[in-house]
């Protein structure tokens, strides 16, 4: 029947099992046949997909069978999106024709592809869900026009970082991408630039930026934007937004300027947004959240707010439109207080995940200990809590402990409240704790370690950051007492002297080398302090773990440069 079966051969006594490839002779095998063509091209479409972009790239130079294989096995191209790329760009997505994941990048110094390379990418590849460009200055509003009028029907996700676009482009793609789901802008200078706003087809007149007035409130450093006619037709231009509402799930907004311009598209993806990310924009936010979300109930999960203008109005405006909110994260809002923080608990009941930062502008009311506590007695699902810069105290421990039972990861940043008394009282009473963080917490010493390695029957790793109370003698009896265990200690200290270089700290050799048991690191320990006793003149310098890695090589480097020159020197002497 054409096929044959496993040969043996005997070598020295012992036999040696070679495979036989199914529609060969026996007689023809050899050492060097491919034992891949006994392989389905989708089994080896996997093997490929666990190589590396150089690996496989070699792989598919082999024959023409991996070659046709890789190409028809790639979910996911990244180029280099030069100007050079745009003449050969249909030839090689022709070749790629079934990957979903197209990425283009540039830098911006360059000459990026144009848009006619833009606009044939739809044609090449019909089943493209994400694209992203990145530093592609030389595509216009013209080029994602041409792209948009393909109405690629996957389309699910579009990324634009450092692009020269503005929102007539944006506004193409909303209108024309019927299945988008995801977008994200990251510093789009030209839309900063631009008067006209993204998603206003979609909302004409509502804030006709063109046509209106825009008038400069000094006071507030508010922007209000007025459009008479949109305004006395407010309810008509609703009943209008919600028939062509967008059906963005998740929005991201980095690095971009004049908050008011993103009011129309928010509005009109209000009905079906789950996620919004704005880190770093400017403008107004309290503005924004309340025309935005004024009078409606969205089903908004997740919302991060970063490094923006934004206080309790703001925060008033998410308790009263997302019921449903499971994550918050609030880092470095400027006038964010306890206030809004409270109708945050009283109204999101749902929240599992909280994170919060807090910063006060020139000394001004910020989020502190009794926002926590609010939400600690109202917010019952807490899974997560990171706090930062928060003076929390033992009665907002104790509502969090015995109101919220499902509580596994906790951290604790940047705050002198944290001592020895708190870190016994999370040992005691956060029964269901699995993580804890401990960030820049000077007041916490060996008596809080040990508490916390008695307590926490769950905890199954600890991590603690530039705390100067803790040493690495004491992170060492902690997982020798407590094996099981994972204990990190981001902070090395690294001795100098005149003979050579040595790191005493254990957490470098844990994060680097792997797991090293806690006998090793005592013993380690030991070595290093007693060669500290014999060195005379010594320097300890407290860094992090990677800081004193890049610090070992470069003194480890310089050093034997030194004990290189010192010999030459001598024999010219």
């Amino acid at each position: 029947m054409g096929q044959s079966s496993s040969s043996c051969s005997c070598n020295n006594g012992h036999e040696i099992y070679r495979p036989v490839i199914i529609g060969k002779n026996s007689g023809d095998i050899d050492g060097d046949d491919d034992l891949t063509l006994s392989l389905p091209d989708e089994c080896l479409g996997s093997v490929f997909g666990k190589l590396g972009c150089l690996d496989r790239n070699s792989c598919s130079l082999v024959c023409k069978r991996w070659k046709c294989v890789d190409s028809k096995s790639r979910n996911r191209l990244v180029l280099l999106a030069r100007s050079e790329l745009s003449p050969c760009l249909p030839s090689l997505l022709s070749r790629f024709n079934t990957v979903s994941v197209l990425s283009l990048k540039c830098s911006r110094k360059l000459f990026s592809i144009d848009d006619a390379a833009l606009s044939r990418i739809p044609v090449f590849i019909p089943f493209l869900k994400k694209l992203k460009l990145k530093g592609c200055i030389h595509i216009s509003d013209d080029g994602l026009h041409a792209f948009s009028l393909h109405h690629p029907p996957l389309l699910t996700k579009l990324s634009f970082a450092s692009c020269g676009f503005g929102a007539k482009g944006l506004n193409s793609l909303l209108s024309n991408c019927p299945s988008l789901q995801d977008l994200t802008l990251k510093r789009l200078r030209k839309l900063d630039a631009t008067s006209s706003t993204p998603a206003s087809s979609l909302w004409p007149g509502a804030l006709n930026v063109d046509g209106g007035d825009v008038i400069n409130d000094h006071h507030n450093n508010i922007n209000a934007v007025v459009a008479g006619d949109a305004i006395k037709k407010e309810k008509d231009v609703h009943n209008y937004c919600y028939k062509r509402s967008l059906r963005l799930e998740r929005l991201c907004l980095k690095d971009l300027h004049n908050a008011r311009l993103f009011i129309p598209l928010i509005l009109s993806a209000s009905a079906s947004i789950k996620t919004l990310i704005v880190c770093r924009s400017s403008g107004n936010w309290d503005r924004v959240l309340e025309t935005s979300l004024h009078g409606k109930t969205t089903s908004i999960s997740e919302i991060q707010m970063e490094n923006v203008q934004m206080g309790d109005a703001g925060l008033l405006a998410i308790s009263s439109s997302c019921p449903d909110l499971q994550l918050l994260y609030l880092s470095r809002t400027t006038d964010c207080t306890d206030d809004g923080l409270s109708a945050i608990a009283n109204s999101c009941r749902k929240l599992r995940k909280l994170h919060i930062d807090a910063w006060s502008r020139f000394g001004s009311r910020t989020i502190g200990d009794g926002g926590v506590f609010s939400i600690a007695n109202k917010c019952s699902q807490l899974q997560e809590v990171v706090l930062m810069g928060i003076p929390i105290a033992i009665p907002s421990l104790n509502a969090l402990a015995s109101n919220c039972p499902g509580l596994e990861r906790m951290a604790l940043c940047n705050t002198d409240s944290v001592q020895d008394s708190e870190m016994a009282f999370i040992a005691a009473k956060f029964l269901a704790l699995k993580k804890l963080c401990i960030k820049n917490c000077p007041n916490v010493s060996k008596s809080g370690i040990e508490a916390v390695g008695r307590g926490c029957p769950n905890l199954v790793k600890l991590k603690v950051k530039r705390c100067k109370g803790v040493t690495p003698a004491m992170v060492s009896r902690l997982r020798f007492q407590r094996s099981s265990l994972v204990v990190s200690l981001d902070a090395g200290s690294m001795l100098f002297d005149s003979g050579g270089i040595s790191l005493l700290s254990s957490a470098v050799n844990e994060e680097e080398q792997g797991t090293a048991t806690a006998m090793t690191n005592t013993n380690s320990t030991r070595s290093a302090a007693a060669a500290s006793t014999t060195t005379v003149a010594a320097t300890h310098v407290i860094c992090s773990s990677r800081g004193a890695l890049l610090l070992r090589s470069k003194f480890e480097s310089a050093l034997q440069l030194g004990r290189r020159r010192r010999p030459t020197e001598d024999n010219a002497s």
